[in-house]
């Protein structure tokens, strides 16, 4: 998870490295039980007399194969490839499961940092990241981060380590 150690440049460090918040896969895995008893209940309702049984079973088959597919096994890879990575002099976003999509925001374009939590978000302790840059993209909210407030806190502790040129932290 995060960025491999080549990746990273001389005297950078890893200081936080996660994925989005599980609460993600909240949907996904409800559809993989409800996918799961339908599927379960059609071929258990399927007459074992019937002339093409097996036609039917193969049918609610492939249809929960493709069901749990989309709704079930291609949002966990989307989870499961996105990560941030917040280093001594960056704040990197990995997504993509064929496609890879990297996003690097340098600490010193860093111009403001603040959350965003509605109240189901505070009991999980998860947000919104808005990161306030100075580049082409100016301001960018990242949803479901973990751990919102301490990512906030080391992303404000490094942008201001960064603007007074005191880059490892020290």
């Amino acid at each position: 998870m995060g960025l491999p150690d080549h990746y990273l440049t001389e005297g950078e460090r890893v200081v936080l490295s996660f994925h989005p918040h599980w609460k993600r896969l909240i949907l996904p895995f409800l559809a993989l039980i409800v996918v799961l008893a339908a599927a379960g209940a059609a071929l258990f309702l399927i007459p074992g007399d019937y002339e093409y049984a097996g036609y039917a079973r193969i049918a609610v088959a492939v249809v929960a194969l493709v069901a749990l597919t989309l709704w079930t096994f291609i949002p966990y890879l989307r989870w499961t490839t996105t990560s941030y990575t917040l280093t001594s002099h960056r704040f990197a976003i990995s997504t993509g499961i064929l496609n890879k999509s990297d996003d690097d925001i340098p600490l010193a374009k860093v111009n403001s940092v603040s959350s965003d939590q509605r109240f189901v978000e505070r009991l999980l302790g998860c947000g919104t990241l808005r990161v306030e840059s100075a580049s082409e993209k100016g301001e960018i909210d990242y949803r479901d981060i973990p751990k919102i407030q301490l990512v906030r806190q080391e992303l404000f502790r490094l942008v201001e380590d960064a603007s007074d040129g005191n880059i490892d932290g020290r």
